[in-house]
């Protein structure tokens, strides 16, 4: 017996995509970034104590650096020159650079103001710094004013 073949009996190239290891692929790498994602947080080296809790025991020897309202600095009692932060620092810890830092700020101070100083205090050497706030006062009581914001 004689076969006769026809044209749409020979065999086809198969021209689809296999998208089977494109998704195990992507499974993977969502994974990844799943678990990654949560470590890529940036951490600020600040203790920020909560005007709401308990507050932290106070030093022995505290090192207060204030900012006024003026931008000027002052470590401690005695005004110091943004230049002289440095060396006044080391003379005011005796060159201990994980003390902590007590830095405190005018309410009238920017934000970038208050950032320069930090900057100043991690070239100097010291990454341990705490803000300062009032405990147990709410935004706005120390100035007397009424929570609608009328005084």
């Amino acid at each position: 017996m004689i076969r006769i073949r026809h044209a749409d009996e020979t065999p086809h190239e198969a021209s689809e995509i296999n998208v089977t290891p494109f998704i195990d692929v992507m499974l993977v790498l969502l994974v990844i970034f799943m678990v990654t994602a949560p470590l890529t947080t940036v951490n600020v080296p600040v203790d920020l104590p909560s005007s709401s809790e308990k507050p932290t025991p106070r030093p022995d020897d505290p090192v207060f650096l204030t900012v006024k309202a003026d931008h000027g600095l002052a470590l401690g009692e005695d005004t110091v020159a943004p230049d002289g932060l440095a060396s006044a620092l080391a003379a005011a810890t005796k060159g201990n650079k994980d003390q902590r830092i007590f830095l405190r700020a005018d309410k009238t101070v920017d934000y970038g103001t208050l950032m320069g100083v930090m900057d100043k205090l991690r070239a100097a050497g010291y990454l341990k710094v705490a803000l300062v706030n009032l405990q147990g006062q709410e935004e706005g009581s120390a100035a007397g004013l009424t929570p609608g914001g009328t005084p």
